[in-house]
């Protein structure tokens, strides 16, 4: 049983840049394009990890963190953005992600061997 992956991320080149390259490396992918659409699939579903962009529509990154929170069974988080302040990285941590990724420095093949590496 391949691991679920939902990547939550609004830009969608991005978005289905890393679809393609997590279901090449055998990984189930769902998409989410914003928060509520995020909180929408991780009340139906179960992942094993979430590749969670910060700052999009309706409801933020953060948020999503808050109410993954208040769940039991949490996936491993990753956290994709290009807020490159240190407190929303220290915030993004304190509030469960296991990695915070800056997006403009961080190649596609180096998220992809980190969640290999988290989940297995």
């Amino acid at each position: 049983m391949p691991k679920k992956i939902l990547i939550v991320e609004d830009e969608k080149p991005l978005s289905h840049a890393l679809d393609l390259k997590l279901q090449h490396e055998g990984f189930a992918t769902t998409i989410a394009h914003n928060g509520e659409e995020c909180l929408q699939h991780i009340e139906n579903d179960t992942y094993d990890a979430i590749l969670l962009d910060l700052m999009m529509p309706i409801v933020d990154g953060f948020k999503v963190l808050e109410e993954l929170n208040k769940k039991t069974n949490k996936p491993v988080v990753f956290v994709l953005s290009n807020l490159s302040q240190r407190e929303d990285e220290s915030r993004a941590l304190s509030l469960g992600a296991q990695k915070y990724f800056v997006k403009a420095d961080t190649p596609l093949a180096v998220i992809v061997e980190e969640i290999k590496k988290a989940l297995g």
